[in-house]
């Protein structure tokens, strides 16, 4: 992605609850985790959402992690909308089915394609805003995606360490690059 941006928010999908957190559909939820925990940021609850500031370079960006479940998750954008964010600025990092397993690439714009929790972020703040795509894999059969991302990752878990961990980078250099 050549075009500049000024990340200012970050999204994470997923579920709140433990019995959800280590799921295929949680990955963003733990990758913004990730960078709370590099950067020493505290989480607070906050209205619908866990909030946490985080600096990379010289950007103060707040972390959110919807906590109003995948299917509302676009609950939030009204108050990133009202400090001023731009959808423009704001990272949604989720899970991908249409990619194999800890591929991670950034996108800006687009459709859900059937993501329940993108969809609901495009209701409240249209298409164009960036989001970087953790993948996930898919299984073989179609009627399994609704089991499938809600099962914990089969993968072992020093890949899927290093995964998060390249998700985290990538990030870094995405905010470290842009404004």
């Amino acid at each position: 992605m050549t075009q500049k941006l000024a990340i200012k928010a970050i999204i994470g999908l997923g579920n709140p609850g433990s019995k959800f957190y280590h799921t295929r559909h949680n990955i963003g939820f733990r990758i913004v985790d990730e960078l709370a925990q590099a950067h020493g940021a505290v989480w607070q609850k906050k209205n619908e959402m866990e909030y946490a500031e985080i600096t990379i370079g010289d950007q103060r960006i707040a972390l959110i992690k919807p906590q109003t479940f995948m299917n509302s998750s676009g609950r939030v954008i009204p108050a990133l909308l009202k400090k001023g964010i731009k959808p423009e600025n704001i990272l949604v990092v989720h899970d991908e089915l249409e990619k194999p397993f800890g591929n991670v690439s950034i996108k800006m714009g687009g459709s859900a394609k059937g993501h329940n929790g993108l969809r609901s972020i495009i209701t409240a703040c249209g298409p164009d805003f960036p989001r970087l795509r953790f993948g996930i894999g898919r299984p073989l059969n179609r009627e399994e995606v609704p089991d499938y991302v809600l099962t914990n990752f089969s993968e072992n878990p020093t890949e899927l360490e290093q995964a998060m961990n390249n998700a985290v980078t990538t990030i870094t250099e995405l905010c470290t690059s842009s404004g």
